[in-house]
């Protein structure tokens, strides 16, 4: 017994010792595998650390759990900056035998804790989340089988959060707090797949409107999924929300294309109180003591053919009868709640879709609703229906809870609407909706909102739309005595004619604490008084002269803050006066956030903006701050708070409304934005016809002083366009490197650079969802001058140092020296310039790109004597030129190529004649040729009239060496036969004191 004991002892003690090796050993492969993965079929950034990857064998046993903490998934192109996926913990259980043996990794689950997930579908139908890159475009050497296989049988999503929006519909689905797992054997081809669902919060958005919002939702599917047919069965399933459950049976089909559908569903439980938890505000810790009665029917189907062009057909049926609730703490209950309601649509065209509201009744104590409505297709809307309620307030807070508010008056509205709404059609109506003393008063605030009396009528009775008549005939309200009252007319929809008269205080702080607004503070005070009256086509055709508008507004203390705007807005004091043709905003004085303004402006056409179609609204503004914080609008879309620059998701590509016409002159002391702070910024933006150009906008950043004039082109959303003049003076090369993307991708020189440069420079390209340059895209061109440089520790010079053994090359500076350069599809040209460290002159041209490649000529005029014998040996094998000693200089053709982090260096050729200039200048010219044809950038047609030109030039370049060559060589001969006369005379002639000889001109060029 013992040795078993010990025998087991010592098996366990191998089997943790294993376990604890295993992923030592093979760490390093599995990580070179998944890399290798990403790169291969991914079309996305996937950043994460190589010290946040890890192995274990304990917690996925028999599994080995490969695990990736803070892993990111970013966008390219049209996502360029827009993340995906934030994944703060990943975990695949890999099959252990197959990290041992196997030419695959076989992935058998799949784990995400704390997952956001943003899915996005643009308006041209581009996904996001379609990342993978197909077999099509995978090149030759990526097109083996994958490294991993997918054998999942179980995945997870632990906390996660889920946002999807799709803008071409536009729908969007919002899921907070979400826990879901799964199991199924993705491995085969048919397999029952089990999921479980649950969210927090859970919210349904179409065209704007939430049909559901921060539901609670809980959902157990099971589906038979048949993968070779595309064609996918629910079997066993209840979807659960709030307290509402529902049942679905039918198939999804997708064997192309098209998505077939053919689907029912209904209600699992027939108790009133379910249907009842969805209504907003109901379900709450306190929905299990409220009293129901009642029972629901609720079923429907779907059936059909989904595509971009075709909807399947559809029906839902919804039936209450004799429904109750009443809550607890509350003396009167809402009674006998009936409801028939059908929706049918039987062939997909959403115009013919009829809505069928039978029977509409309820009681709120001892006030009934009665109602009813057939609407016969949508465009044209055939119209039949009536509306009838007389409530007391009062009576209706002793039925719904409206905890610290008193709510008293009479409501009545009677309606009732019959006919044909199409063009200048719409039915006959006669309704009419009057409130009298109306008195609200929350706990929050002391003042009563009292003497509130409403008016109102709408008629027509011959179904023309000339016929309406729209009258309040009288609004008035008090509040803390304070009044505020009018009246507005509208007749005849075909051709409006408006009149209205408003005038009266409105205190926001004490109207806002009366009657709350969720997410929102608003405070402040409005005194005013409008008056407008006229006709809606003498507004069409600019006729303001015949339409009576007048009065103004002043605002006080006017604050506002929401979820959509965290940062708040606060306006001291402002006066808005309003004519026919404009309103003038006088003396504006506030904050946007943090930021100080002041505005003044104008204005105009509001009237044909406000109530006609297709006109711009047109101003005229000056806009001046102190300090302006741009940084502090950039802010998280989910928490609404700031967010650092490094971390920005995309909020997308920003839209110039078409209707815009404004001009707007700014000023700013100080403006941050991003990692910058600008100084004395001044110039003028102007948004117009969907662009936004600015117009001399000048300020000073790093030391610099930059102007700018350029344009933003937001009509083409999958491709905004910008195009900017530049003109930079004194700006360090260092803080330009740290500062502009730009720089790091197609100057990355200018971080070992000390000094400064100016530049004018004319750039263009488009934008990615980050609204931040493609690269790819860029293309521009213009000058840069070295103000003055210091230039060392660069790899290319300290290998032409090596090359040539001029060690002066390695280090030295630059002042005053300008080149030409141009920028196509993200390649940098620079044109041929010349300068010189100390006797050598030089040439310098050539090309790289955003990837960081490198191709340069580097001509090298040098005297001859500071050649090495070993250079001078393979000036001699290029030349055939045996001594160099009767030359005083040679020139260096030096080709430069590879990355620019360790680059290429190599001795292409060599010249006895000084040619450095004209022979940098035909190689760069050559490859500029190429970029541009490359690029189709203003190629000529005639490729051969180009080789010609390139032939003439490569001839004329040979004639004039030969010439050259031909020349030096006769001056030679003339210097030794006058070498040998000087030689004779002395022999000849008595000797005499030697006359002074010049000295010879050793700067002269040979």
């Amino acid at each position: 017994m013992r040795k078993i004991f010990i025998g087991l002892a010592v098996f366990l003690v191998v089997l943790v010792a294993a376990a604890a090796l295993v992923p030592v050993f093979f760490k390093d492969k599995i990580k070179e595998r998944l890399d290798k993965e990403i790169a291969k079929s991914i079309n996305a950034q996937v950043l994460y650390e190589t010290n946040n990857v890890s192995l274990s064998l304990f917690s996925t046993f028999p599994d080995l759990g490969l695990n990736v903490k803070e892993l990111t998934i970013i966008g390219k192109d049209s996502f360029q900056g827009d993340t995906l996926a934030y994944l703060p913990n990943f975990k695949l259980g890999l099959d252990l035998m197959s990290v041992l043996t196997g030419d695959q990794l076989e992935v058998n689950s799949v784990q995400m804790d704390q997952p956001r997930l943003k899915l996005l579908v643009l308006k041209s139908g581009k996904a996001n989340w379609d990342i993978l890159i197909p077999d099509s475009a995978a090149t030759p050497d990526t097109q083996d089988s994958t490294d991993f296989k997918m054998a999942i049988d179980e995945w997870k999503i632990n906390n996660g959060q889920i946002v999807y929006q799709d803008l071409s519909i536009p729908f969007g689905v919002n899921a907070y707090s979400v826990q879901h797992s799964g199991s199924g054997d993705l491995a085969k081809e048919v397999f029952d797949m089990k999921t479980t669902t649950q969210a927090e919060r859970f919210t349904v958005t179409y065209g704007g409107v939430n049909y559901l919002e921060n539901k609670k939702l809980d959902a157990d599917v099971t589906m038979a999924m048949d993968l070779a047919n595309s064609k996918y069965t629910f079997k066993d399933n209840n979807f659960r929300i709030n307290d509402f459950a529902l049942g679905m049976a039918g198939s999804i089909a997708m064997p192309s294309d098209d998505i077939a559908l053919d689907l029912t569903f209904k209600a699992l439980e027939t108790d009133f109180k379910n249907i009842f938890s969805l209504v907003p505000g109901v379900f709450t810790d306190k929905f299990k003591d409220i009293k129901t009665d009642g029972k629901v029917a609720f079923n429907g189907y779907v059936k059909g053919i989904f595509n971009e062009t075709t909807m399947p057909g559809f029906g839902v049926d919804l039936k209450v009868n004799n429904g109750t609730f009443q809550y607890p703490d509350l003396p009167q209950a809402a009674r006998n709640i009936n409801l028939d309601l059908s929706v049918k649509n039987t062939d997909g065209n959403l115009d013919h879709t009829v809505i069928d509201v039978r029977k509409l009744h309820l009681d709120l104590g001892k006030n009934p609703v009665d109602g009813r409505v057939l609407i016969d297709g949508l465009d044209p809307m055939k119209i039949d229906g009536a509306l009838q309620a007389k409530l007391d307030l009062a009576e209706v807070t002793k039925v719904f809870p409206l905890e610290g508010t008193t709510l008293r008056g009479l409501l009545d509205v009677d309606a009732q609407a019959k006919g044909v709404y199409f063009e200048n059609h719409m039915p006959m109506v006669t309704a009419k909706l009057n409130l009298t003393n109306g008195y609200v008063k929350s706990a929050e605030f002391p003042a009563p909102l009292e003497q509130v009396t409403v008016v109102s009528t709408v008629v027509n009775r011959t179904g023309k739309a000339a016929d309406t008549d729209i009258q309040v005939s009288r609004f008035k309200m008090l509040l803390d005595k304070e009044p505020l009252e009018g009246r507005v007319s509208i007749k005849n929809l075909a051709q409006p004619q408006f009149d209205a008269d408003i005038k009266g205080v409105l205190d926001l702080t004490k109207l806002t604490k009366i009657i709350p607004i969720e997410g929102t503070t608003l405070s402040g005070r409005l005194n005013g008084n409008i008056l407008a009256k006229g006709k809606m086509t003498d507004v069409d055709a600019g006729r303001y002269g015949n339409v009576q508008a007048s009065g103004t507004v002043q605002i006080s203390q006017l604050n506002y803050k929401s979820v959509d705007l965290p940062q708040g807005m606060r306006i001291n004091s402002a006066k808005a006066t309003f004519n026919n043709e404009q309103v003038a905003l006088q003396q504006l004085n506030g904050f946007l956030g943090k930021s100080d303004v002041q505005m003044n402006g104008t204005i105009s056409n509001y009237m044909g903006y406000l109530f006609s179609e297709n006109q711009p609204l047109r101003g005229n503004f000056t806009l001046a701050s102190n300090s302006f914080n741009v940084n502090e609008w950039m802010v998280d879309e989910h928490t609404g708070q700031t967010v650092p620059s490094s971390t920005q998701e995309a909020q997308g590509v920003v839209q110039i409304p078409a209707n815009l016409d404004m001009v707007l002159t700014t000023q700013a002391g100080t403006v941050l934005y991003d990692n910058l702070k600008l100084q004395n910024l001044k110039g003028k933006v102007t948004l117009k016809d969907q662009i936004a150009r600015l117009e001399d906008v000048s300020f000073n950043t790093l030391g610099g002083k930059f102007s700018t004039t350029g344009s933003y082109d937001s009509r083409d959303l999958i491709h905004p366009k910008f195009s900017f003049g530049l003109d930079i003076k004194s700006l360090d090369f260092q803080e330009a490197f740290n500062s502009f993307n730009t720089i790091q991708k197609l100057a990355p020189i200018a971080k070992l650079l000390e000094g400064e440069f100016s530049t004018k420079f004319n750039l263009s390209g488009e934008l990615g969802s980050d609204m931040m340059p493609v690269m790819s895209t860029l293309t521009g061109k213009g000058l840069v001058e070295v103000v003055e440089a210091v230039v060392s520790n660069m790899p290319t010079l300290a290998k032409i140092s090596q090359i040539t053994n001029l060690k002066e090359v390695q280090n030295f500076s630059l002042k005053n020296r300008g080149f030409a350069a141009e920028i196509i599809g993200g390649n940098l040209v620079v044109k041929p310039f010349d300068f010189a460290v100390g006797d050598i002159k030089m040439t310098v041209g050539g090309t790289n790109n955003i990837s960081g490649k490198v191709d340069y000529v580097v001509a090298m005029d040098v005297p001859s004597g500071k050649v090495g014998n070993a250079l001078a040996g393979k000036i001699t094998s290029l030349t055939g030129v045996q001594n160099l000693d009767g030359l005083d200089r040679v020139t260096l053709h030096l080709g430069v190529t590879g990355n620019y982090n360790d680059p290429a260096v190599a001795l292409k050729g060599s010249s006895l004649k000084a040619e450095a200039s004209s022979l940098v200048k035909q190689v760069v010219t050559n490859k500029l040729e190429g970029v541009k044809e490359k690029y189709n950038v203003n190629v000529p047609t005639n490729k051969d009239s180009i080789k010609a030109e390139v032939a003439r030039q490569q001839q004329e370049l040979e004639l004039r060496a030969r010439q050259e060559l031909e020349a030096k060589r006769q001056e030679a001969e003339q210097k030794l036969r006058n070498e040998a006369k000087n030689r004779l005379n002395k022999l000849l002639t008595p000797k005499k004191p030697a006359a002074p000889v010049p000295p010879v001109d050793t700067t002269k060029q040979q």
